[in-house]
């Protein structure tokens, strides 16, 4: 269990994945909507992307050809505990506000038109 809430804490810790972490609460985004968001490289995100569900902070399912990525519904009760802090945290951050401002409602799908549309996450909070 610990060395569970320390990858966790690891992936958590990194600036560009609490900012994705971030960008998920209001729901999924496809990897190319979060290069978009982030501008950086697709290699660079993916990579993110896979220690965050490795952490298992994230998890990703695949729609077509493209994989989207959700805050995951941790079953330990540490894992839950730390998502509910990552949530209260940076709110008043600018780049996390500017981040969510480019991910919320339809502006990332005018940005990245390559995905299918965008699905709010409807699981309520972890």
């Amino acid at each position: 269990m610990l060395k569970n809430v320390e990858r966790a804490l690891k992936a958590a810790g990194d600036g560009t994945r609490l900012r994705i972490l971030k960008m998920l609460e209001p729901g999924s985004l496809c990897v190319c909507q979060v290069v978009e968001a982030l501008r950086l490289s697709q290699s660079t995100v993916s990579k993110h992307l896979s220690i965050l569900e490795g952490s298992g902070l994230v998890e990703r399912e695949r729609r077509g050809k493209w994989i989207h990525y959700r805050l995951a519904r941790p079953a330990s009760a540490e894992g839950r505990r730390l998502l509910s802090l990552i949530k209260r945290c940076c709110r008043e951050d600018p780049q996390v506000a500017k981040d969510l401002g480019k991910v919320r409602g339809e502006k990332i799908q005018a940005l990245v038109p390559c995905c299918p549309p965008r699905d709010v996450d409807k699981r309520g909070e972890a």
